[in-house]
């Protein structure tokens, strides 16, 4: 499945502009035959603006999710992105799958929230995996910091999850997680994961980019660089097999050996 990967920190508080930026990037992935297009934690309204996050929250099927479903619908490819959901009065760090045909696949509510500003305005997510059937693949999602967390990504590996998709905030001075954990993390669970960064200055923040989608064997299928981009690589099921065969490490586990774990 060729996925795009839209590497970009929209126009920060304002939901209007990045509907406006996605739907332009939804049209460049389609026509490069993209059948997925992913993008970064909080694209919807951007990551760092405060007491916003609560002002622009909106329910999974509010009225941002039936412009992205539009958008969707109208290119012809599934759509993930992340976003500010309002339950009620309390508001999680979510991300949302929605497929060529607008349907709503799957939400995500970020599970490991990250320093004070994400504690400050969010209550974490309950559900650790998350999937949803896409073009005969098994997508699981989570957000940014989850990813860094070896359990989490196990339970989709376990779970059957052979595409990851990963909105995220990645900020300076942690480039090593693009760079480093992120292909170690695909294949140590065999699985793909695509993680899809925002890039660039924002409020009190260095976005440091890197996105990238890494294959069951550790390389970066696709790799963005530090401005922003719209890159793309695909998920093959026919090599996931063969590298799942030739890797073996869900079959060679010891579950027995892991109660300490939890």
């Amino acid at each position: 499945m060729r996925t795009a990967l839209l590497q970009s920190s929209g126009r920060p508080g304002s939901t209007a502009e990045n509907l406006k930026v996605l739907d332009d990037a939804a049209g460049r992935a389609a026509a490069a035959g993209a059948r997925l297009l992913v993008a970064p934690e909080m694209f919807l309204t951007g990551y760092a603006i405060g007491d916003d996050i609560a002002r622009l929250a909106e329910p999974a099927d509010g009225d941002a999710a039936d412009a992205v479903a539009e958008i969707a619908g109208r290119h012809g490819l599934a759509v993930a992105y992340g976003y500010p959901e309002r339950d009620g009065e309390t508001v999680f760090n979510s991300a949302q799958l929605i497929s060529a045909d607008g349907t709503r696949l799957a939400n995500y509510r970020k599970t490991h929230l990250f320093g004070c500003f994400e504690r400050d305005h969010f209550t974490p997510g309950e559900q650790p995996v998350v999937q949803a059937e896409l073009d005969g693949l098994t997508v699981g999602i989570m957000i940014c910091y989850d990813v860094e967390f070896p359990e989490n990504v196990r339970a989709h590996a376990l779970a059957g999850t052979d595409l990851l998709l990963v909105p995220t905030a990645q900020m300076h001075p942690f480039q090593f997680v693009p760079e480093h954990l992120v292909p170690v993390r695909a294949w140590e669970n065999q699985m793909y994961v695509a993680y899809v960064n925002r890039v660039g200055p924002e409020g009190e923040f260095e976005f440091v980019g890197l996105s990238t989608l890494a294959g069951p064997d550790g390389t970066a299928r696709a790799r963005a660089g530090r401005t922003e981009q719209l890159v793309f690589a695909d998920a093959d099921p026919a090599f996931l097999a063969a590298s799942r065969e030739a890797n073996p490490y869900l079959e060679d586990r010891r579950p027995g050996l892991y109660g300490s774990l939890v």
